[in-house]
């Protein structure tokens, strides 16, 4: 018996879709010898450039050691780079390096090319219209928090 089958409902199905979409996401992000928390780090000092470590630990949902630490293999690949503050040698921002802003570069065009892919048995119209009925359903819902 199929796997497939065994689903029924909607939000099975649309767990099944997040799921696929998932899958491309962390595919793509091993590729580049990258952990999920490494890869939300790098992602996030390219929107947040000169970031400290207690926005990173926030953005992240995980303790301030925890981001040191992750920030140290990191720098140790030169991905990242912390610079003091001038005035204050205690205050570091942290910058993703031209090497770690180069290796995530493609992110969005991939999670692109996934939605594709996953919508390809749908026509355009189908498309439209799948967009519209998820559009319709989550504008009742609340935002997600991070």
């Amino acid at each position: 018996m199929d796997a497939r089958e065994n689903i029924s409902t909607s939000l099975e199905l649309l767990r099944w879709i997040g799921w696929a979409q998932k899958r491309a996401a962390e595919d793509w992000i091993r590729e580049r010898g990258l952990s999920h928390a490494q890869s939300f780090v790098l992602g996030y000092l390219v929107q947040q450039p000169g970031s400290i470590q207690r926005d990173l630990a926030e953005a992240s949902r995980t303790t301030a050691a925890s981001v040191s630490s992750l920030l140290q293999g990191l720098e140790s690949r030169g991905l990242v780079e912390r610079r003091s503050e001038a005035g204050n040698d205690r205050v570091k921002r942290v910058y993703a390096t031209p090497t770690g802003i180069e290796l995530i570069s493609g992110f969005d065009s991939a999670m692109a090319a996934a939605e594709k892919a996953i919508l390809a048995p749908l026509n355009k119209g189908e498309q439209n219209t799948f967009h519209a009925l998820l559009t319709k359903i989550t504008a009742e819902l609340p935002l997600p928090t991070r």
